[in-house]
């Protein structure tokens, strides 16, 4: 069966959040989910690009994070409760960043991306990522509801994946 055959219900230009409301495709809110899944996507190609055991499983749990994530921007009612993304998500990226920092020093200058592939992809998904905090405050600005954890958890992880990237920069080689 061909997906086409299961919905053809969002070629008015409209799609269903979790909780069932319709919106339109162009609205803020599918917007900043949509740039989540682009985010993993990019991740995926850096996963897929990537032989090294911690990153690919660093990369799988941010994956992980940014479906929960992004259930809970595309909820509007009382069925966000079941999405959230907890505060110990936030504190793990930190503790990543601060491992991978004693093991890779940051540079102290501007850094051009495509060291190798798996870094590339990494900058890749972190450049989308910081769209999707720009969305996600935009949204905020609307009126809707966005928890100081998604915000936080966006700002962290755009700089856990500058960090990961310059460690599979040494380490992916």
């Amino acid at each position: 069966m061909t997906i086409f055959t299961f919905s053809k219900k969002g070629d008015g230009g409209e799609t269903s959040l979790l909780s069932g409301e319709r919106v339109s495709k162009g609205s803020l809110r599918p917007e900043t989910y949509g740039t989540l899944d682009e985010a993993g996507a990019a991740l995926g190609l850096a996963k897929a690009l990537c032989t090294h055991r911690r990153i690919r499983e660093m990369i799988e749990t941010v994956q992980s994070d940014l479906l929960v994530l992004g259930a809970e921007l595309a909820c509007e009612s009382e069925a966000r409760k079941e999405w959230l993304l907890e505060r110990e998500r936030i504190v793990r990226l930190e503790s990543w960043i601060e491992e991978l920092q004693q093991e890779v020093p940051l540079p102290r200058k501007f850094v051009l991306a495509g060291e190798n592939p798996v870094s590339a992809a990494l900058d890749l998904a972190r450049t989308i990522v910081r769209r999707a905090e720009r969305r996600a405050a935009a949204l905020k600005e609307e009126g809707f509801r966005v928890r100081a954890e998604a915000s936080s958890y966006l700002n962290r992880l755009a700089d856990f994946l500058f960090t990961l990237a310059r460690y599979a920069a040494e380490k992916a080689k």
